[in-house]
């Protein structure tokens, strides 16, 4: 194949286009040096989630799948809280009067949100403080990194509605988060996971100084934003993916996934930069 042979990146990337000059209606979002951060912004309400929001959230994450300017995602709630839940009025309520198909689209739409979040590449790093609770613990739960404080309070209180606790894959993702039984204990009573016991029970990566939270996460992702993003997307994909594999699938899985990563000029440019002495700059491909 010669230089005019060569096929059109652009062609191949599909909908590709960068996210930094999106115009968000239910929340606000803001890209800088590479990480995206999306605030839930309705502090007098503890930042409940609406139909609308939800369903531009689940957007927003399947576009992120071909934003080449993202690199790192930052989910955090305006205020001294991070997100209360589904609207009592404007969910709650109208949830009663549908019909069983209408339930279905509703309870398949807020699934596709936490689909998006997993099959997105960049890594995601929630920002925890105060009141998570509801669908707010599932944003929490679907995001790769928590951070949180001593204050936050954490609760899948589905069951406290009169709800199963099987919400948006709660049963499948928080017993590999806290373990089995820790999972049951949250997922039958509905009681709130205090910022020290969550982070001793693994729930939470570390817990942070409220005033310094949102600067915390933004710091993390920036490292990762920083790092080999296309690796990072790999290690993300195996990390979801390999939960339906035997341990020989995942190896074989791994190995594949590994060989495709050694192609990269990321891996090259850390070669380079290790016999250099140097830092190495990475630029995600």
């Amino acid at each position: 194949m010669n230089a005019t042979d060569r096929v059109d990146p652009a062609l191949l990337a599909g909908n590709s286009r960068p996210l930094a000059a999106y115009r968000a209606t239910h929340f606000l979002w803001e890209v800088s040096q590479g990480v995206a951060t999306i605030t839930l912004n309705r502090p007098e309400r503890k930042n409940p989630l609406t139909f609308a929001s939800y369903a531009e959230l689940r957007n927003l994450f399947e576009q992120l799948r071909h934003a080449p300017d993202v690199k790192a995602v930052v989910i955090v709630g305006a205020g001294d809280n991070f997100c209360s839940g589904g609207d009592v009025h404007e969910i709650i309520g109208p949830l009663v009067r549908l019909t069983a198909p209408e339930l279905l689209m509703f309870t398949r739409m807020t699934g596709d949100l936490v689909k998006a979040m997993r099959v997105c590449p960049q890594p995601i790093v929630a920002a925890i403080d105060g009141i998570c609770a509801g669908a707010g613990a599932i944003i929490a739960m679907a995001s790769d990194l928590r951070l949180g404080t001593a204050r936050s309070k954490t609760a899948f209180l589905f069951n406290r509605v009169g709800l199963a606790g099987c919400d948006m894959g709660a049963c499948a993702m928080l017993p590999r988060i806290v373990g089995q039984g820790r999972a049951s204990e949250l997922l039958y009573t509905g009681r709130s996971l205090g910022g020290e016991e969550g982070e001793r029970w693994g729930f939470f990566n570390r817990l942070c100084a409220p005033e310094a939270l949102l600067d915390d996460a933004q710091a993390l992702a920036r490292d990762l934003a920083d790092g080999p993003s296309f690796a990072n997307g790999i290690t993300k994909s195996m990390l979801h993916q390999e939960w339906a594999m035997t341990i020989e699938q995942a190896i074989e899985a791994e190995a594949q996934a590994q060989a495709l990563c050694m192609l990269t000029g990321d891996f090259a440019r850390a070669y380079e930069a290790f016999v250099a002495k140097r830092k190495p700059h990475f630029e995600g491909n």
